[in-house]
């Protein structure tokens, strides 16, 4: 294993408000989601939006209603830049993400959702059923989102039902269905509107983290902004990534990464030996490239 060492929630005070971390996990338990406001300086939000603009710069357009067709989604955002690499594994996220999945969680997935003006609310959803276990059950997964610009009442903020993470549904009203990925399919109007959504205003370079269970949209933008954020997302370290991040961000990339962002992407081991390669830690594989 590693020799990095553990998060200390000591170092985390900066951002806590004077309540201990046991307090927020204890908050996190019961509605599902956590805000922090103004976690990126200026500087680091700069850094971040100028590594994604090439990328957005191309303009793709999401391929049907659950990615936004008026929305960017940039993937393998860890082979794009290092600078991703420092969201991944951010102290306050990390020690959340930690608490829940164990020390040997993966990254899940990673990308930029950039909301365009006119684009429409999504379906509901949760982000770890893919795993498709029955629910009520503990969640297989935490979602962090970062927000790059101010999320507002009107640009498409992320609308989310709070203590729905506890909720038995697998369904409700609204919610992700097949035709949802149709490239020519679009939903008429907004069949998911309830009224005890709550959207999740925030500050540009603040933070947002969910259980894998919150059901929760992207928001309509009816406004004339772009909203931009980025959402890295984990998993316990035994289950499947969403995102193949052994091909997605490849071995001669990874190797410059920081060691804690190298275990995410599945350079370790899941004790007692589960992801070796050829019998040994995959880490060594770097030592033939």
């Amino acid at each position: 294993m590693s020799a990095v060492q553990k998060i200390n929630t000591a170092d985390l005070s900066p951002w806590l408000g004077g309540r201990s971390f046991d307090d927020w996990r204890a908050q996190f338990d019961r509605d599902g989601y956590l805000v922090f406001p103004n976690v990126l300086t200026a500087a680091e939000l700069s850094d971040v939006k100028a590594a994604l603009a090439p990328y957005l710069g191309e303009n793709i357009k999401g391929r049907n209603e659950f990615e936004g067709r008026e929305s960017n989604r940039v993937y393998a955002m860890l082979a794009k830049s290092p600078v991703f690499a420092d969201l991944v594994t951010h102290p306050l996220a990390l020690s959340f993400v930690e608490a829940d999945l164990g020390r040997d969680c993966l990254l899940s997935a990673c990308l930029a959702i950039n909301l365009h003006p006119g684009e429409t609310a999504q379906p509901w959803h949760f982000d770890d059923s893919h795993y498709q276990w029955p629910r009520p059950r503990p969640s297989l997964g935490v979602s962090t989102f970062w927000a790059l610009t101010d999320t507002t009442d009107t640009n498409g903020a992320t609308e989310i039902l709070p203590g729905s993470h506890l909720w038995p549904e697998d369904q409700i009203p609204g919610g992700i269905a097949e035709e949802d990925f149709s490239k020519t399919g679009k939903r008429e109007g907004d069949p998911g509107a309830r009224p005890d959504a709550m959207k999740v205003v925030m500050p540009a370079g603040s933070l947002m983290i969910a259980k894998g269970t919150l059901w929760h949209r992207g928001g309509a933008n009816v406004s004339g902004e772009e909203r931009l954020l980025i959402t890295p997302q984990y998993c316990p370290g035994w289950t499947r990534t969403l995102e193949n991040m052994s091909l997605a961000v490849p071995p001669d990339v990874a190797k410059t990464l920081p060691p804690r962002a190298q275990e995410l992407l599945g350079y370790s081991i899941y004790p007692p030996f589960m992801g070796y390669v050829d019998g040994r830690h995959p880490k060594r594989l770097f030592d033939r490239s």
